[in-house]
């Protein structure tokens, strides 16, 4: 994302360091660091421990950090009081949120200019009128669309996901200012791809990258490319990402207008006007290029596009699974679903005589399937700078090996300006970040001539990163990270909202937070204490209280009671000060007047017991909420994941306390190691008298037997 000044500049430490020379893309010297950093000096400060499902994140200029979850919420946290508000909940928008499969709150960043205008950008799935899971009736979910039908069948299932921007008042958004720049059109009720971040260039172009929205699970791990006759249009990638005229698996560059919508700025791939094309597209040719950032220096897009899973290549149908990072600095198609690179083409493959009729053109790639509407003759494919299979690397060993998760992370750009004592040194300077979902790796990146890859290396070898799936330079110079943690689709243990500091001589404390009691009927005593929170250096510290998450202190006692006498949900927060200024936070949550739902999940067959589970067995389920109030089915979600590894697939959802699944896996995954049929139950309660809803979920995982 962009790098925006910091406004208030505090002290510099002294620090001995070897310097050099680096040139840049302009040819202009930059003074840099020689020799790496010391590792031991990089520190991990929580922010926000309890994010939701994690997505994308934002940091503002004056270091408020927005960040969002696929369910809807968009939260902000204030380092002055760390407390982490709501700032909206895309679900009581106007539009409303659709939820199916992946789908639901994407990306956020913030405008260039927001210190004048305010305004923050979201990329989410309005709900609209597509069908969803009845509950009434178990046994169909009619929020799945059919794999088979006419074009009637599938037409219900049309959406879009939406690109717009909302004025961000103190810490709320306001649903009302929101303006609707672009819809991105979205075939709902199926899986996969349809990640969105957004960031600007240094001109204010709004870049924005779009997923395949293809559902890979009937290929055999290969090239989607299916149109069969009555085939669902959701299982050809050459509809997306092979297609010119279409928005999806590209990224895309616009210029947004004063008052919503868009122009197109010139350098795009193809020129406007030119029959059978979109003028957004800046590149195409990709399959779910899920993280990315623009290099504010020079305009280069540093991306990573998701592998296809298969585990090994096949001469009937192309290459094993294959992850990519490229640096796109001029408009070029990468070639998806056809080529991974000029010389390792997918096959031309028909799914209605399984036969192969050889590879396709690379340099001369033809899209002849039913479902184009764009040019049937496309650009010649470009490769990207790194391409890694499971299995190690050649060329880039340092990958090491395991799952294909590539992240396109931010470019660090010393700022000799910036007095920030928690800024990155200067040794990376001009090093993009390359940051690994599956194998808990960030990278950095030290490119040369043309920009081939001279080096790959540890960025933070001391601090572990569980699952990172957005990162941003913050205006201070850290390093802002969300972390997904090691699950599927739901809050998970390991997942927050943290900012890797590099220190000069002194840390930041770290705080712990409890309570003796967290829920119970109005009033509500609660003991609160800050046991365990330690300080590397020794130093003194100070202890405020902000109960109520008002952002005003309530106490300075270490380990403080208060009661509570108002129905609601409570986001305690204890931020611990050194004497040097250097500050952290926590909290807990105390709900006054409402307790949580506990829900339980059994499914037939049972983990660990009783019946051995197959693949292709259906396998029914029941859902227990006990609550509080009273408990309503139709609100209960359960949604079956194929989990591969330490990520998930998710390709059904349902509502109800009972109910099936007809288990499978695709074709993609046929023969892989480690993969489980997982069940996800999620229940939120209704509270009376306007209290917060509250959420619970269980999961069970089964194991296959053969």
């Amino acid at each position: 994302m962009r790098k925006r000044r910091i406004a208030t500049l505090m002290g510099a430490g002294a620090l001995a360091l070897t310097v050099g020379f680096q040139p840049t893309a302009n040819g202009q010297p930059v003074k840099v660091d020689s020799d790496p950093p010391v590792t031991s000096a990089f520190q991990k400060v929580t922010l926000n421990d309890r994010p939701g499902e994690p997505m994308a994140l934002a940091v503002l200029p004056d270091l408020r950090v927005l960040h969002t979850a696929r369910t809807g919420e968009v939260r902000i946290h204030d380092p002055k009081s760390g407390v982490n508000f709501l700032a909206a909940d895309l679900k009581k928008s106007p539009s409303g949120l659709y939820q199916h499969d992946e789908e639901g709150v994407q990306g956020i960043a913030v405008d260039p200019d927001f210190g004048k205008n305010k305004w923050v950008y979201l990329y989410y799935s309005p709900r609209l009128d597509t069908p969803m899971d009845n509950p009434a009736t178990p046994g169909v979910n009619e929020g799945d669309a059919p794999q088979a039908g006419t074009a009637e069948d599938f037409a219900k299932y049309k959406g879009f996901t939406r690109l717009s921007r909302f004025k961000l008042e103190g810490n709320r958004l306001d649903f009302a200012s929101e303006q609707k720049i672009l819809d991105v059109p979205a075939d709902r009720g199926t899986c996969c791809h349809v990640g969105g971040k957004i960031d600007f260039d240094h001109k204010g172009n709004l870049f924005l990258s779009t997923g395949d929205d293809t559902n890979p699970f009937s290929s055999d791990g290969y090239s989607p490319i299916d149109d069969s006759p009555r085939r669902n249009p959701a299982y050809d990638a050459r509809r997306t990402s092979g297609n010119s005229n279409d928005l999806r698996g590209k990224v895309l560059r616009i210029k947004v207008k004063k008052n919503g919508g868009y122009t197109v700025p010139d350098g795009n791939l193809f020129e406007p006007g030119t029959p059978k094309t979109r003028p957004e597209i800046y590149a195409m040719g990709l399959r779910n290029p899920f993280r990315f950032a623009v290099d504010d220096r020079t305009g280069e897009v540093y991306l990573g596009d998701y592998s296809p899973d298969a585990g090994k290549a096949d001469p009937g149908r192309g290459p094993s699974g294959q992850g990519r990072w490229m640096v796109i600095d001029r408009p070029a198609n990468y070639g998806w679903p056809f080529c991974v690179t000029q010389d390792m083409p997918y096959q031309d493959y028909d799914f209605a005589t399984k036969k192969s009729a050889g590879p396709f053109d690379c340099a001369r790639p033809v899209n002849d399937s039913a479902h184009n509407t764009g040019l049937r003759e496309l650009p010649p494919v470009t490769d990207a700078e790194i391409v890694y299979g499971y299995g190690a690397s050649e060329k880039f060993p340092e990958l090491g090996t395991g799952g294909i998760g590539p992240m396109g992370g931010p470019a660090y750009r010393y700022d000799r300006r910036n007095t920030a004592e928690n800024r990155w040194p200067a040794y990376f300077d001009g090093k993009p970040l390359f940051y690994e979902w599956t194998r808990d790796q960030m990278k950095a990146i030290t490119l040369g001539r043309k920009n081939q890859v001279e080096k790959i290396e540890d960025a933070i070898p001391s601090i572990t990163t569980d699952g990172p799936i957005d990162a941003e330079f913050g205006p201070d110079g850290a390093l802002y990270v969300l972390e997904y943690g090691t699950g599927y689709f739901a809050e998970l243990p390991e997942a927050q909202l943290a900012r890797i500091d590099y220190t000069r001589g002194n840390r930041t404390p770290e705080p712990k937070v409890a309570a003796d009691v967290t829920n119970g009927t109005n009033p509500l005593t609660v003991q609160f204490s800050s046991a365990g929170t330690t300080d590397a250096d020794g130093d003194a510290l100070s202890y405020s209280w902000d109960f109520d998450a008002d952002g005003t202190v309530d106490s300075t006692e270490p380990n403080p009671k208060h009661t509570f006498t108002r129905n609601a949900v409570f986001d305690a927060t204890l931020k611990v000060t050194d004497s040097t200024g250097r500050s952290a936070a926590a909290s807990v949550p105390v709900v006054v007047g409402n307790k949580a739902p506990v829900v339980s999940l059994t499914t037939d067959p049972a983990p660990h017991g009783g019946t051995a589970f197959h693949w292709g067995d259906t396998v029914t389920w029941k859902v227990t909420v006990t609550d509080d109030q009273p408990v309503d089915c139709s609100k209960v979600t359960v949604s079956f994941i194929l989990g591969h590894d330490t990520h998930g697939h998710p390709l059904s959802t349902s509502n109800g306390c009972s109910g099936s699944f007809e288990t499978f896996v695709d074709g993609g995954h046929a023969g892989a190691d480690n993969l489980k049929a997982v069940f996800n139950a999620a229940y939120t309660d209704t509270p009376p008298n306007g209290l917060p809803a509250l959420s619970s979920s269980a999961e069970v995982a089964l194991t296959p037997a053969d």
